[in-house]
C-alpha cells in the first residue's frame, strides 16, 4: 500500500492499495486497521455507505456538525472527481479544497478527516461509490455548502450537474454562521505551519 498527503490539505490522504491480479481478476484490501494507522488514518469507522449515481450527477458539498464524520471514499465501479474542503473555522487552510480522480481502474481511496466538507461528480456513465464513516448519520447535524460557491472556486470538470433539490439550495460558505462550523481538534491546533 502506498499513501501520500494532499499538497493543498495535509490532513487529506490519498491511498493506493496493493493490487494482486492474475488472469482470474484481482484482490486488494480495502481497509486494514494497522496499515491504515501507519499511513496516518487513525479513526474508528462505524458505518459504510454505498452510493449509485449516473453521469453528470454531483453530490455535495456535505458535512455534519457537531457529529462530524471522517470518510474513506473509494469507487467500486466507474469514475468520479472527488473533493474535500476544509471548513474548520479556525484552520489556516479554511475554505481551501483538494481533489482527486477515484475510479475502479486506479483503485485509489481518499481519506477525508472530520471537519471537512465532501462532494463528488460522476465522470463515467455510472458510478458506485463506497465510503466508510467515523460517526453515524445524524439528520439534525447535516449541513452543506453550494457546490458552485464562487469563493471556493472549485474547478469541477462539469458545468451543469444533476443535483438534488437539497444540494442545489445549500448556502455559500460565507453565509453559514461560524457556530455551525467545526473547529480544529485540540491536538491539531498550532501543528500546521
Amino acid at each position: 500500500m502506498r499513501a501520500w498527503r494532499s499538497d493543498v490539505l495535509k490532513e487529506v490522504i490519498i491511498v493506493e492499495p496493493d493490487v494482486f491480479g492474475d488472469h482470474r481478476g484481482y484482490f486488494l484490501e480495502t481497509f486494514q486497521k494497522k496499515r491504515y494507522e501507519e499511513a496516518g488514518i487513525n479513526v474508528s469507522f462505524v458505518q459504510d455507505n454505498l452510493s449509485f449515481s449516473r453521469k453528470g450527477v454531483l453530490r455535495g458539498l456535505h458535512y455534519q456538525f457537531p457529529h462530524e464524520q471522517a470518510k474513506l471514499v473509494q469507487v467500486i465501479e466507474g469514475e468520479i472527481f472527488d473533493v474535500a474542503v476544509d471548513i474548520r473555522r479556525d484552520s489556516p487552510s479554511f475554505g481551501k479544497w483538494t481533489s482527486v480522480i477515484l475510479s475502479h481502474e486506479n483503485k485509489r481511496q481518499l481519506f477525508i478527516p472530520a471537519g471537512f466538507a465532501h462532494g463528488f461528480c460522476v465522470l463515467s456513465d455510472t458510478a458506485y461509490v463506497l465510503y466508510k464513516c467515523s460517526d453515524y448519520y445524524s439528520p439534525e447535524s447535516e449541513g452543506g455548502i453550494l457546490w458552485s460557491d464562487p469563493e471556493l472556486d472549485i474547478q469541477w470538470p462539469i458545468n451543469n450537474p444533476l443535483l438534488s433539490d437539497k444540494d442545489a439550495a445549500y448556502p455559500h460558505l460565507k453565509d453559514i454562521p461560524l457556530e455551525r462550523l467545526p473547529l480544529l481538534p485540540k491536538s491539531a491546533q498550532g501543528s500546521f505551519g
